[in-house]
């Protein structure tokens, strides 16, 4: 009868233990603030933070990494005064400037200006935005600078590319238009 006893508690035990058990979620948390984080909305009130947000303003002058602020201003005098700016880029990586250049250009410019700058790419061809000029025109008078200039800030339907290309990039992408207009004026 004893061991009837320990039996019938030893299986009322385990009755008990494997009664709240679920396999679709974890049952005992050893530490539950590190499985469980408490989330704060992006731009909502959180009484620790200063100003009682969570998104701040970056400190006064400073600059995002990989991009420099562009010192010619957004103006029809900026763009004149573009067109004497030189690039900055090492001269010693002209190919891998080019190289990389080439496929930003594929990326971001081809589809309008054409794989070879003439101005016909494929939006241009399937007449989707027009009067895109080719690069040969010499009545544009294409500088790197002012090519420069076009990528940062933009030009009639064109927009800036500033936000997608970093400072380098914006200028490999105007050697490499250079490129293109010496090959279609040769």
């Amino acid at each position: 009868m004893n061991s009837f006893k320990k039996l019938a508690i030893l299986f009322g035990l385990a009755i008990v233990v494997t009664s709240c058990q679920s396999k679709g979620s974890r049952n005992y948390q050893y530490m539950p603030n590190m499985y469980e984080s408490v989330g704060y909305e992006t731009y909502g009130e959180a009484d620790f933070l200063p100003n009682q947000s969570e998104a701040m303003l970056p400190p006064a002058n400073t600059i995002n990494r990989g991009w420099l602020p562009y010192e010619i201003e957004n103006s029809p005098e900026g763009k004149e005064l573009s067109r004497l700016q030189f690039s900055p880029l090492d001269s010693i990586n002209v190919e891998k400037n080019m190289a990389q250049g080439g496929q930003l250009y594929t990326i971001y410019c081809a589809i309008c200006h054409g794989d070879k700058g003439d101005g016909q790419g494929t939006l241009v061809k399937r007449e989707k935005i027009l009067g895109v000029p080719s690069y040969a025109d010499p009545v544009r008078n294409v500088t790197v600078g002012s090519t420069y200039y076009t990528i940062h800030y933009g030009l009639n339907s064109m927009g800036s590319y500033a936000s997608q290309m970093n400072t380098e990039e914006m200028w490999q992408v105007s050697e490499y238009v250079m490129k293109l207009k010496q090959d279609l004026t040769k």
